[in-house]
């Protein structure tokens, strides 16, 4: 097995296990992120409902990033862009669901922009 598809195994494990423990409720979704080389997504997600209340990513024109888009201060503007999004869909309270990435880096940003517009995590 290969170090690429290896590493896609592990952090799949890992996200599963955090899945088991982490679920999206009405009164405090999950604030789910996804990590790629080049860009960092977020979601605000009900599953009860099965409906995403909110997201925000570097690839939005609306999130204003100076210089690249895959760094930790894209990440932190990401976040606070998702933070007011779903502070206008009425969301103040939600769960980190990291994805079965590691909590440092631009994930760790992620959060501290979301904390920095308003979230309660």
């Amino acid at each position: 097995m290969n170090k690429n598809k290896q590493k896609t195994v592990r952090r799949s494990r890992r996200r599963t296990g955090i899945r088991k423990r982490v679920t999206g409720l009405p009164d405090r979704p999950r604030l789910a992120v996804y990590r790629s080389n080049n860009h960092i997504y977020a979601q605000v997600i009900d599953d009860m409902a099965q409906t995403t209340l909110a997201s925000a990513s570097s690839r939005d024109k609306a999130v204003s990033i100076s210089g690249g888009t895959g760094n930790a201060e894209a990440a932190k503007a990401v976040g606070k862009a998702i933070a007011e999004k779903a502070k206008s869909a009425g969301v103040s309270k939600v769960i980190f669901d990291r994805g079965g990435f590691l909590f440092h880096g631009r994930v760790k940003a992620l959060a501290e922009g979301a904390r920095e517009g308003g979230l309660d995590f």
